[in-house]
């Protein structure tokens, strides 16, 4: 054939039009998954996405803050059995930062919905009382602020103010309205304090949720060699992770939510406190230990040898650095060092050995 003649066979024409066929074929099917897997991430950004609208807007944002806290006290106790108690007590410590409000018996003889009504009722009431305490420690400080504002000759009280809350963690500033801030008695305040941490959780864990099911997009694949339907199982295990994440999601606002208040000069006084007698009450146990290491080991080849020489280098405020001769048993670099420092000996008398 020459160049630019045209091939007439029927063969080859047929040939052709299979081969396009199955080329549309494929790339049909290849669309068509890719729309079955987006169909099951689409239905979890619908609830996510309804979620952080209402959270936006506030206006049922005291309804949200119900329902997340029943659902984060129902999976709590449905996360233990009756055994688990001492568990089920650190989980809610954490979490609410409350006591339970039943002890080991009565978490034993109660029946799981009566768990859940007195465990949510003690945390409702912890939550409350968190917001109000935060409307009294706030109030005074917008009340002067606005006050001074009008003293100084301004037709009305306007402007925003930064607040700060931290929850043992980080530091939030929630931006508050002076004026509504001051007429409504800080309202706003515990309105704006509430959508900023839900719409924190719900970010930080969706952003984390995505990256969890493009990681199970590409490795379900694999279960084709298994004779199985790779969709099958990214639909099931999507929906455990999405089960998770909203626990997760749930369990973090709540957290924050219960631990969120704003920094003072008493609550300042009262963690130097706190350090204060930390530091005092690890410092006889140190010595404890070293005393005990001290007379365990007189018995010790070449214990008071050694023990003297390092007193005193710790006399004359200097280091020795070379490795101090022993003749007895082989010391290990893990092994307490003979000198009774209470040091590892890699550490103390065998450092650069």
């Amino acid at each position: 054939l020459e160049d630019g003649e045209a091939i007439e066979s029927p063969m080859v024409t047929k040939s052709i039009e299979n081969a396009q066929k199955r080329v549309e074929e494929n790339n049909f099917g290849i669309r068509k998954h890719t729309l079955e897997y987006d169909d099951v991430m689409n239905a979890q950004r619908k609830v996510i996405y309804t979620n952080r609208h209402h959270a936006l807007l506030g206006e049922r944002i005291g309804l949200d803050i119900i329902n997340t806290i029943y659902d984060t006290v129902e999976d709590s106790v449905k996360k233990f059995n009756v055994y688990e108690y001492l568990d089920f007590k650190m989980h809610v410590l954490t979490t609410f930062a409350i006591e339970p409000p039943y002890d080991e018996e009565e978490y034993r003889r109660f029946d799981e919905k009566e768990k859940i009504e007195k465990l949510y009722k003690v945390v409702y009431e912890a939550f409350n009382r968190k917001m109000e305490r935060l409307r009294e420690v706030a109030h005074p400080v917008i009340s002067r602020i606005a006050e001074d504002q009008l003293q100084n000759g301004a037709p009305e009280v306007s402007g925003q103010i930064r607040v700060p809350i931290h929850d043992g963690r980080r530091m939030f500033g929630i931006v508050v309205d002076i004026k509504e801030a001051y007429e409504s008695g800080c309202k706003n305040l515990v309105k704006a304090w509430q959508k900023a941490v839900l719409l924190l959780s719900i970010d930080e864990n969706w952003k984390e949720h995505l990256r969890e099911l493009d990681q199970l997009r590409q490795s379900v694949q694999n279960a084709s060699y298994e004779q199985k339907d790779p969709l099958v199982i990214y639909k099931t295990e999507s929906f455990n992770l999405f089960g998770d994440m909203l626990a997760e999601m749930n369990t973090k606002a709540v957290s924050i939510l219960m631990r969120g208040q704003i920094p003072n000069s008493e609550n300042a006084q009262n963690n130097a406190q706190n350090n204060r007698v930390q530091q005092t009450r690890e410092v006889p146990r140190e010595s404890t230990r070293r005393q005990q290491y001290n007379e365990s080991k007189e018995a010790y080849p070449g214990a008071n040898t050694n023990r003297e020489v390092g007193n005193a280098a710790s006399q004359s405020q200097r280091r020795v650095t070379a490795p101090v001769v022993n003749n007895g048993p082989k010391i290990g670099r893990n092994d307490p060092c003979p000198c009774g420092s209470g040091k590892k000996y890699k550490n103390c008398h065998g450092r650069g050995m």
